[in-house]
């Protein structure tokens, strides 16, 4: 039975979302605010965490880098009355997987949480390259295996996400990938797709491995297709 972190400053909604997870069979454990939710983490250990964006002392955004420290792969949803593309940008930069809009279906809400929890249990590095050779695209070098990518001999600290991006490029050096093409093969079929800012991601990939962020070498952009892992 994996365990689910609900944090939300609302006792009404904290309430019933509790009650949704209960009853689908999740264990739950809550927390009133960030801080609250980021010490109950560290005790509990969840194998999921539900943050709201608004809340005191820690916000959110807060909360999740946090949380992101601490454990790279847990799955991190975003729940939050903040429908505008700017803070969902925000969300997706602290770390976020997801980020739903209240109000909320219960039903999608609940099918969200499989689809982050199955992706998990596959290995957050479980691309199809991760099974694969060694990859070497001039300085960079992207080893499945180890789940790293090392640029000029140095190991560059990517994310989950941000790795399953590169690996996935890596099995065609040179193929333009399009934004959906990179969100059902790292996020899934399922995934909707509104809620995942590949430019966000591409842009955070490029801050660690580029040498100049804005004249990329390694993960280039095809103007009106999509994205290609290059170099020479």
């Amino acid at each position: 039975m994996a365990k689910i972190l609900l944090a939300d400053d609302e006792d009404n909604l904290r309430e019933a979302v509790g009650i949704i997870l209960h009853r689908a069979g999740y264990q739950v454990c809550a927390a009133a605010d960030g801080t609250q939710a980021v010490e109950r983490f560290v005790r509990e250990r969840p194998d999921l965490v539900i943050l709201d964006v608004m809340m005191p002392w820690m916000d959110g955004y807060q909360a999740c880098e946090r949380i992101r420290e601490l454990s790279p792969d847990t799955p991190v949803l975003m729940l939050t009355a903040k429908g505008d593309i700017v803070d969902k940008k925000i969300g997706f930069h602290a770390g976020a997987d997801d980020y739903m809009v209240k109000p909320f279906n219960d039903e999608e809400l609940l099918l969200r949480i499989e689809a982050l929890l199955r992706r998990r249990g596959r290995g957050e590095g479980a691309t199809p390259s991760a099974v694969g050779q060694t990859v070497v695209v001039g300085a960079m070098t992207i080893d499945p295996r180890r789940c790293e990518v090392a640029v000029g001999g140095r190991v560059v600290a990517l994310t989950p996400k941000e790795f399953q991006i590169v690996a996935t490029m890596a099995e065609s050096p040179g193929k333009v990938f399009t934004r959906e093409d990179l969100i059902e093969l790292v996020w899934g079929r399922e995934y909707d797709a509104a809620s995942v800012s590949i430019p966000v991601y591409i842009r955070r990939i490029r801050e660690k491995v580029e040498a100049d962020p804005s004249n990329p070498l390694y993960v280039q952009t095809v103007w009106g297709f999509g994205y290609r892992l290059g170099g020479e």
